[in-house]
């Protein structure tokens, strides 16, 4: 068995005072939404702190963000355990010896273990590209969402910050925001126009989400 996950990179695990609130993001690509939540806490000040970046790709463009600003990183997948059992235990141990507080998904294209959820309750955010509960639940993501929305001849899309639960795309709704789709769209035109939204989007829900946590 693989053993990495062990590895967690550190960078002065413990230098923040005991009220900051404490973010692992879950990345698999690029981490758009990463570096965006990550710039929003520094400008507006927020009483917390990204400590954690897990992915399930170890040379992702989300983790080579991390560790070039001094974030610890953890690779971590089932491929690395005998059993899928094994690997949920191993998450939940790995982001307790973090003390995580919140966990905020940022494009991680895998579905987070039951036993994650269940750890953190409530505490687990993820956006959506599209309006929920339309277009959403197993197999929607990406790509896959904007051409059902094009399909379905929807005049407007848009973005869904929502909790997460055991069912895809199904936890209680936190923020949304509405985007046109104009015509002579592509899956592609669609999605650069849904992810500038959540750009904006996503940083403001965990705003209100903290905002609620500190008062």
């Amino acid at each position: 068995m693989d053993r990495s996950y062990n590895k967690i990179e550190k960078y002065d695990l413990y230098r923040m005072t005991d009220n900051t609130t404490r973010l692992a993001v879950f990345c698999s690509g690029t981490g758009s939404n990463f570096q965006a939540i990550f710039y929003a806490l520094k400008k507006k000040k927020l009483n917390a702190e990204i400590v954690l970046c897990l992915s399930n790709r170890s040379q992702c463009g989300a983790m080579e963000f991390a560790r070039l600003n001094g974030i610890a990183t953890l690779h971590l997948t089932e491929k690395q355990f005998t059993s899928f059992h094994e690997f949920a235990e191993t998450m939940v141990w790995c982001l307790r010896a973090k003390r995580i507080d919140i966990i905020v998904l940022a494009g991680y294209m895998r579905k987070v273990p039951d036993a994650v959820v269940a750890a953190f309750p409530e505490k687990i955010i993820n956006i959506h590209p599209a309006l929920l509960p339309k277009f959403g639940g197993e197999g929607m993501y990406g790509m896959n969402v904007h051409s059902a929305v094009l399909d379905a001849g929807e005049t407007e899309s848009g973005a869904t910050v929502h909790l997460v639960n055991e069912e895809y795309d199904k936890g209680r709704i936190l923020l949304q925001q509405k985007v046109p789709v104009l015509p002579g769209d592509t899956p592609d035109t669609l999605a650069a126009r849904v992810l500038e939204c959540e750009h904006c989007l996503y940083p403001e829900a965990l705003e209100q989400l903290l905002s609620k946590l500190h008062s």
